[in-house]
């Protein structure tokens, strides 16, 4: 019997591009007009390439995650492609200033191209390699609809559902409450009446004022409400859970499994979002995943649809994919929508390939 031989590690770089969006994104935080990417590299000694991506919000965090990247090449160089021992190397290496904050995005991209890599190896779509069927799943348009006037909102939701989407994303979070039910209400009038409406505040609110206003909405055919108050203040999140009509939403700040754990032991949200670059790329979401089960929680994806199709179709209580086209500009072969659904790549790894010559021209020098 011949021994198994691991697919080894003989590169891993990472390339800083700050690509512009269609449709810049206003939120109750900071407005968005530009996707900064750090794009990661895993290439194995057979000649096999992984890709991922981790979204910076800021140029200089993609830049300053380039030459961390490189430090984990040496270290990581010739290793057998097991993610679960990579975690651990890395957790090592940052041991002192610990895996947090921009890191966190360092180690979970490198997870997400160890398992591309793992994949197309195999010869098969991540989905089936993660033990599941490539299929499609629910994808809401999160491009867009900012915090703009009620009329310039209510046109761009209905563009947002060209190309058959049948859900969208609208945020919240104005200085007056008035402005953002005028917005939801004429958002809501425009889109027919089986069009899902999800509205996030990007933690905007005070306790006080999120009860108020999650109260407010409950007769206003939102489907959920996203992040009203500070995302880790998990007892209030409970009360406004427990009060609400409208189911609550959070997840995407989950850095890990602890924090995850305290909210579903808080109760306190109706459904959970997992975000790929803070919950520990694919190993970390395949752990997360089967908490969420454990407590009966339908999970939606943040942000990296391409990666995160082929994980919500392997994920039990698929719930939502969140889409957005940030990457498109540097993809090969960007995520296709088909009738409101994201068709989850039947090609060899998690589907992401660049386009090098958008690469170079995009290129945060």
């Amino acid at each position: 019997m011949t021994a198994f031989q691991p697919q080894r590690l003989r590169s891993l770089s990472a390339t800083a591009v700050k690509l512009p969006m269609r449709r810049p994104l206003g939120t109750s935080a900071k407005s968005i007009d530009e996707a900064n990417l750090l794009l990661v590299d895993v290439v194995t000694q057979d000649g096999v390439t992984g890709h991922a991506y981790a979204f910076c919000y800021q140029p200089s965090i993609a830049q300053s995650l380039v030459p961390i990247i490189a430090e984990l090449n040496e270290q990581l160089a010739s290793q057998p492609l097991h993610p679960l021992n990579i975690a651990q190397t890395i957790g090592r290496y940052f041991r002192l200033p610990g895996v947090a904050g921009p890191i966190t995005m360092v180690a979970s991209s490198i997870d997400a191209a160890v398992w591309d890599a793992l994949a197309k190896a195999a010869n098969m779509p991540l989905a089936a390699y993660l033990g599941a069927a490539p299929t499609s799943v629910p994808a809401y348009n999160s491009n867009g609809l900012g915090l703009m006037p009620p009329a310039a909102a209510a046109d761009e939701a209905e563009a947002l559902l060209e190309g058959g989407f049948k859900a969208v994303k609208l945020r919240l979070g104005r200085s007056h409450f008035a402005h953002d039910l005028a917005t939801v209400r004429a958002v809501r009038k425009r889109l027919p009446d089986t069009a899902r409406l999800m509205v996030d505040f990007n933690q905007a609110l005070t306790f006080s004022d999120a009860m108020h206003y999650a109260l407010a909405l409950d007769h206003e055919g939102i489907y959920w409400i996203e992040e009203p108050t500070r995302h880790d203040d998990y007892r209030r999140m409970s009360q406004i859970a427990q009060a609400a009509v409208t189911p609550i939403q959070i997840g995407e700040n989950f850095t890990g499994l602890p924090p995850m754990v305290a909210a579903l032991e808080a109760g306190a949200s109706d459904y959970v979002m997992l975000d790929l670059d803070r919950i520990g790329g694919v190993t970390g979401w395949q752990r997360a995943a089967g908490l969420a089960a454990a407590y009966n929680r339908a999970v939606s994806s943040h942000l990296f649809p391409e990666v995160s199709a082929h994980l919500m179709a392997a994920t039990p209580g698929c719930h939502w994919l969140e889409y957005v086209d940030w990457a498109n500009p540097i993809l090969q072969e960007p995520l296709l929508i088909k009738d409101g659904l994201a068709v989850v790549s039947d090609r060899p790894g998690n589907g992401l390939a660049w386009n090098m010559e958008a690469v170079a021209r995009y290129r945060i020098s």
